[in-house]
């Protein structure tokens, strides 16, 4: 393999990384907006003793979508792999807190 074949390669490599990390953020960023959509819901069914925590949750998740958002946009732009590797890691761990925070959405909701 010349030189220029195994730059070739090896950018390509990088170029893939890339898009996967992208990728993955944007699917932790989108299932984050999920779990905040269905955290409100909850909320908004919740009965009243306890619709001031299942509202405190909904907001949570919320916060947590956006933080999620703004991790893929930054892995999107992000100039090296490891940015971008970082931010996808960001988006989904904003999307894990999204999904425990409409979880205890739904248990307040049920009154537990």
């Amino acid at each position: 393999m010349s030189i220029n074949k195994a730059l070739l390669a090896l950018a390509m490599g990088f170029a893939l990384a890339a898009c996967s990390n992208q990728n993955s953020a944007q699917d932790s960023a989108a299932d984050a907006a999920d779990a905040a959509a269905e955290a409100q819901a909850q909320a908004d069914a919740a009965a009243a003793p306890f619709a001031d925590a299942a509202q405190e949750s909904a907001d949570t998740a919320a916060v947590a979508a956006d933080v999620a958002a703004n991790a893929a946009t930054d892995a999107t732009a992000a100039a090296t792999n490891d940015a971008a590797d970082a931010a996808a890691d960001v988006a989904e761990t904003a999307a894990d807190v999204a999904e425990d925070a409409a979880d205890n959405a739904e248990q307040a909701a049920d009154g537990q």
